[in-house]
C-alpha cells in the first residue's frame, strides 16, 4: 500500500513539476535544462507525498493539492541545488547523479536554485486556482517561513556555522527542526489549508509533522554511517568527513537510532487522536526509520 501510494504520488508530482517547467520559455535553454535536472533526477518526493497524501485523508481531491505538491518540491529542489555548491558542502553527487554545478556549472546552479524558489511561489499563486485567494496567501506565507530565516536557510546557516564545533543535543534538534523539519511540518500545513479541520486536529497534525520531520533528520545521520554510497546516491560517511554535529556523533548509533524509533511513536500517537483513516501516513512515519535511502 505504502510503496504504491508512493509511486502514484511520485509520478503525479513529476508530472507536475515537468509541466511547469516546460512552460517556460525559451529565454535561456541551458537554465532550463539545470533546472530540470535538479528538480526531475529522482527522489521518493517525502515531502509531496505528505502533502497528498495528508490532503486526501482529510477529504481533498488531489486536484486541489497539485500546485502545494509541485511548489515544495520545487523549494526542496532548489536547497539541494544550492546545498551541493562548493561554497556549502561541496557535493558532487546527488541521487547518484552529477549535482546541478557539476553537469553544468557554479552560476547556472546557483539561478538553477533561484529560478526554482520562484517558480514555487508562482505555482502556488497561479490564477484559475479552485483554492480562494486567502488560501493561497496562507500557503504563501507558511512555503516563505518554512523555506527562509526562520526555518529552511536558518537551519542550513546554523548547520555551516556548527562545523568543527562541538554544539549541544538541545542546539542540534533545534538546528534540525529548521533545515529539515519546517519544509516537512509544511507539506502537512498545506493541505490543512486547503481542508476543512478543527484547530484541535490541526495540532495533532503539526505534532505529528514535527515528530517526524525530525525523525528523518535523525534517521539521514544514521543512514550517513550504514548506508553504502550506492545506496545514499551521495558519498558515505560525508557528514562525519565534513566534521559535522550529528546524532550518532551526541548519542552513538544506538542512541540515535532509539531517537527515532521514539519521535516516531510520537507521530502515531497524535495521529492515533484523529478521527480519520490515517493508516497510510502511519505506514510513512514507520517507513521513515527503516528506509535505507
Amino acid at each position: 500500500m505504502l510503496n504504491e501510494a508512493i509511486t502514484r504520488y511520485q509520478q503525479r508530482v513529476d508530472g507536475q513539476l515537468r509541466h511547469f517547467i516546460n512552460a517556460q520559455d525559451e529565454t535561456e535553454p541551458q537554465l532550463k535544462a539545470a533546472m530540470k535536472h535538479g528538480a526531475l533526477i529522482g527522489g521518493k518526493r517525502i515531502r509531496p507525498f505528505l502533502v497528498y497524501a495528508v490532503g486526501e485523508m482529510l477529504g481533498v481531491p488531489l486536484h486541489r493539492l497539485d500546485a502545494c505538491a509541485a511548489a515544495i518540491e520545487c523549494i526542496h529542489a532548489y536547497s539541494l541545488i544550492h546545498d551541493d555548491l562548493p561554497a556549502m558542502d561541496d557535493d558532487a553527487l546527488r541521487r547518484g547523479q552529477p549535482t546541478v554545478h557539476i553537469a553544468f556549472n557554479e552560476a547556472t546552479a546557483i539561478l538553477a536554485g533561484d529560478a526554482l524558489q520562484t517558480l514555487a511561489f508562482e505555482i502556488i499563486s497561479q490564477e484559475g486556482s479552485e483554492l480562494s485567494a486567502n488560501q493561497q496567501l496562507a500557503m504563501v506565507r507558511a512555503l516563505a517561513k518554512a523555506s527562509g530565516y526562520g526555518g529552511m536557510c536558518g537551519g542550513q546557516a546554523m548547520d555551516l556555522n556548527a562545523t568543527d564545533k562541538q554544539i549541544d543535543l538541545e542546539t542540534l534538534k533545534r538546528l534540525h527542526r529548521l533545515k529539515t523539519g519546517a519544509l516537512i511540518r509544511c507539506a502537512v500545513e498545506l493541505p490543512i489549508i486547503a481542508a476543512k479541520v478543527t484547530d484541535e486536529q490541526a495540532r495533532h497534525l503539526i505534532t505529528f509533522a514535527e515528530a517526524i520531520g525530525l525523525a528523518f533528520q535523525v534517521q539521514d545521520d544514521v543512514l550517513d554511517i550504514i548506508a553504502s554510497t550506492e545506496e545514499l546516491g551521495k558519498p558515505q560517511g560525508s557528514d562525519c568527513e565534513s566534521n559535522k554535529s550529528t546524532y550518532p556523533k551526541l548519542l552513538g548509533l544506538s542512541g540515535a537510532q532509539a531517537t527515532a524509533k521514539s519521535l516516531i511513536e510520537d507521530a502515531l500517537s497524535a495521529l492515533a487522536k484523529l478521527p480519520y483513516n490515517s493508516q497510510l501516513i502511519a505506514e510513512f512515519a514507520r517507513f521513515i526509520i527503516e528506509r535505507r535511502v
